[in-house]
């Protein structure tokens, strides 16, 4: 029973990484089968289709990286700061990454959203929902820096949207350039969007 389990587990990974690699396109059944060393018939015993094994290896890639958005926007930590980490770590993603696939990945929601929008509405609704629970993230530290005199007042969900728009712009930018480096200054942008003085600037 445990070896059944592991294989879905595999599935998942194995799917989320390659799509991530690749393009959701680029990467067959087949692959995701041969690289997870999971027979056909198990497969389609888990998922009806490959864009039902990718909604749900995005929903896992969410539930692991959960845990640290909430450790990164701890409502311990001072709202400027929750940014200025976060940045720092979009950062260091993307380098270990690049690290492990030789090339930079980008943002895993963008690249499948841009990709298959237009396909596949499940596939396009999930990018959105996933999109949509990080910025309430943005939203929550924006507010409350707005509150406590660190932001100026504004509408805290459209300026979560504007900021996390322009880091996945930037993450665009950095996968066709292949250069992760044009990441390392997103701490700077990104408060000066916010309108933060730059008495509030806390270094990432």
């Amino acid at each position: 029973m445990g070896r059944t389990s592991d294989a879905k587990e595999r599935l998942l990974d194995v799917a989320f990484q390659l799509i991530w690699d690749s393009s959701y396109g680029g990467v067959s059944v087949d692959q995701i089968c041969e690289r997870a060393n999971v027979n056909k018939g198990s497969f389609y015993y888990y998922f009806g289709s490959k864009a039902d094994l990718a909604i749900e290896a995005y929903d896992e890639h969410w539930r692991q990286k959960q845990p640290d958005m909430d450790r990164l926007f701890s409502a311990q930590i001072p709202p400027l700061e929750r940014l200025t980490k976060w940045c720092a770590y979009v950062y260091q993603s993307q380098v270990e990454k690049t690290k492990k696939y030789g090339h930079v990945c980008g943002c895993p929601y963008g690249s499948i959203g841009v990709e298959v929008a237009t396909q596949d509405d499940k596939i396009r609704a999930k990018v959105e929902e996933l999109i949509e629970r990080g910025t309430r993230y943005l939203e929550s530290a924006i507010a409350e820096a707005q509150r406590d005199g660190s932001l100026p007042p504004g509408d805290a969900k459209e300026l979560a949207q504007q900021v996390h728009s322009f880091v996945m712009g930037s993450l665009l930018r950095s996968k066709i350039q292949n250069d992760v480096e044009t990441l390392r200054n997103l701490t700077p942008a990104v408060l000066a969007l916010t309108g933060a003085r730059s008495a509030n600037v806390v270094a990432a």
